[in-house]
């Protein structure tokens, strides 16, 4: 199997965005600490310690999170407000979301510390995983332990629907965009199924494109900027049903077997902030949204789910196998 050139972790420091709320997160997480009695017991990092066992943070406390950005950026930050406001509610402790710039910057972020939680792809979670150690895989939709990619292309391109793998070799010589360099269902996945076809990235009509997000290689296409791309397949189906693609100039040709893709992923440090059981009341947070809750609904619809389940780092063996294969992960 061809391996492309390895992916190089991007240094890059995002200030924090105060968000509207942010005054109110702060006063709850503060009533918190002076009604459990809670004790300072030190300054680590520029974060102070709850008192050992108290399962809450300090007055100052902010849990910080982030995902990575593959969506137009006013849909992420309506969502992850969203999860944020849901979080501070059901843990009791200041929550902010903090918006990235770009995938490799949701990976340096958590290994530095100033992300708690992230959600990743099933490749940026890998890459994370393995430069902090501990951090673990805790919850992920219900769509996500059998995810899939759509193989699109432009309808002036000559392609055609195909049932299988082998049929992506068509896409030999054809001018061809991934989404963004370390996106599972946008890249790894993708071009481990190309390789199978026999198709490497040298073999398309130039070097591939790199897109960023899936949005934006839906429109690339559908410009016939590319005559092919790929992306996941939630927002290919959110986008036509939405009467947001035309399909007169694009179209689906084909849809990958499945595959584990997105979660949350935690480090191992915040239960040292907020106590030992505080992993599991994150993935309660998730697991317990009630659909029949307006405002927990509207969280379920954004993520495109019906519901979250559990989910640990073994599901992701697959992925780092085959990003080991092309490259992208180190150590």
């Amino acid at each position: 199997m061809n391996a492309t050139r390895s992916l190089d972790v991007l240094e890059a420091s995002i200030p924090r965005q105060p968000r509207p709320t942010r005054a109110r997160r702060l006063l709850l997480s503060l009533t918190v600490a002076l009604g459990l009695l809670a004790t300072a017991c030190g300054d680590r990092d520029g974060r102070t310690n709850a008192s050992a066992g108290n399962g809450a943070g300090g007055a100052d406390e902010v849990f910080t999170i982030g995902a990575i950005p593959d969506q137009d950026p006013e849909v992420l930050q309506r969502l992850y407000a969203s999860v944020a406001d849901h979080l501070s509610e059901e843990l009791g402790v200041a929550v902010e979301y903090v918006p990235v710039t770009d995938y490799a910057a949701s990976v340096s972020l958590f290994r530095s510390g100033d992300l708690d939680m992230v959600w990743f792809g099933g490749l940026t979670g890998v890459q994370a995983r393995l430069q902090v150690d501990g951090a673990q895989a805790i919850v992920q939709r219900d769509i996500d332990e059998n995810f899939h990619s759509i193989f699109i292309a432009s309808t002036a391109s000559g392609l055609s629907p195909v049932d299988d793998v082998a049929g992506l070799s068509q896409l030999a010589g054809k001018r061809f965009t991934f989404g963004s360099e370390s996106s599972t269902s946008g890249r790894l996945m993708p071009q481990f199924f190309l390789n199978e076809a026999g198709v490497s990235t040298e073999d398309f009509a130039g070097p591939p494109g790199f897109s960023g997000s899936h949005d934006t290689t839906i429109e690339l296409v559908e410009a016939g900027t590319f005559e092919a791309g790929v992306l996941n397949e939630q927002v290919w189906k959110s986008r036509t049903e939405a009467g947001e693609v035309d399909l007169t100039k694009v179209r689906a040709i084909f849809r990958t077997p499945a595959y584990h893709d997105y979660h949350w992923v935690i480090r191992p440090d915040v239960t040292e902030r907020y106590g030992d059981d505080f992993v599991r009341r994150v993935q309660d947070a998730f697991t317990g949204l009630d659909p029949a809750d307006p405002a927990e609904a509207e969280i379920l619809e954004l993520f495109g789910a019906e519901e979250f389940i559990p989910t640990d780092n073994a599901n992701y063996d697959q992925i780092e196998e085959v990003a080991r294969e092309l490259g992208l992960v180190r150590g």
